[in-house]
């Protein structure tokens, strides 16, 4: 599906998507969603959650695991209309199994320039995880459109105006790291364009509730 479109395609589609509902849901797999029968996996459980209160972008963590690809390809077969991406890809062979799959994007905690020369080369779309106003321009200079701000709570809601004074147009940021929902319409407010949300919006039947209450 996406094996014809270049990196700034992926980026340009990815920014759009998330325009549409600027949120991510990041899962991390544990060893009995890998082991076990998918179907009756927590995993499962809350993929099916968040497909069914309409969550739009959930990525999946990488993990350096024999059937983590597997789980990947029966993700995808059992909700086909979701925006996979895959989380915490920090290694060249995390973001080779990204590629081989041909999966729409992946996210780093970090900024590493080869990760990010290696998705160039083969066209696929690397959302590198940037903290300072120099790694967030250096981003831009290697071709990064995107950016994860990470840990976002640690640098406060008020950072996005503080930077973008001195530094001019910011590259599309995605806020992740310590954020609940409560945190979704502050933050959209003051400038971050997408944020991304941990498993634990789904650990409370109240957390439920205000996502269910934000989506709609």
């Amino acid at each position: 599906m996406y094996e014809l479109l270049s990196t700034s395609d992926r980026q340009q589609w990815l920014m759009a998507s998330l325009r549409r509902q600027p949120l991510i849901i990041v899962l991390r797999p544990k060893e009995s969603d890998l082991l076990g029968p998918f179907l009756q996996s927590l995993l499962c459980h809350r993929l099916d959650q968040l497909v069914d209160l309409g969550v739009r972008h959930i990525e999946i963590a990488w993990m350096d695991h024999l059937r983590w690809s597997d789980l990947i390809a029966t993700i995808r077969l059992r909700h086909p209309t979701v925006q996979l991406g895959v989380a915490s890809v920090t290694s060249q062979r995390g973001l080779q199994a990204v590629i081989d799959l041909d999966l729409p994007y992946a996210m780093s905690p970090l900024l590493d320039q080869g990760l990010v020369s290696m998705a160039h080369q083969h066209n696929c779309c690397l959302v590198p995880g940037v903290m300072t106003p120099t790694e967030i321009r250096q981003a831009l200079v290697l071709g990064c459109h995107l950016v994860k701000l990470f840990p976002a709570l640690v640098l406060g809601l008020d950072y996005h105006r503080q930077i973008s004074a001195p530094m001019g147009d910011l590259p599309f940021m995605i806020a992740a790291g310590g954020l609940t929902v409560a945190d979704l319409d502050p933050w959209l407010s003051a400038g971050y364009d997408a944020i991304a949300l941990g498993r634990g919006v789904l650990n409370t039947t109240a957390a439920v509730d205000d996502l269910r209450h934000w989506l709609t």
